[in-house]
C-alpha cells in the first residue's frame, strides 16, 4: 500500500512538468474563443486577459 500514494505524488509532478499551454487554463480558454468567434477579439478583451491571468498563475511567461 505504502507504494500507492508515492505513485500519485509523481505523476501529479509529471504532469505539472508536462503541462503544455494548449491545454492550460480549458475553462477560461473554451470562454475566451467562444467570444472571440462569437463577437470579434475586439469585444472580448476582459475574456482574454481572464486566460492570461491564469497561464501566468500557472507560470507560463504569457
Amino acid at each position: 500500500m505504502g507504494g500507492s500514494p508515492t505513485k500519485v505524488e509523481s505523476t501529479n509532478t509529471d504532469k505539472d512538468k508536462k503541462l503544455k499551454p494548449c491545454c492550460a487554463c480549458p475553462e477560461t480558454k473554451r470562454i475566451r474563443d467562444t467570444c472571440i468567434i462569437e463577437k470579434g477579439e475586439a469585444e472580448c478583451g476582459h475574456l482574454i486577459e481572464a486566460h492570461k491571468a491564469c497561464m501566468r498563475h500557472l507560470g507560463f511567461n504569457i
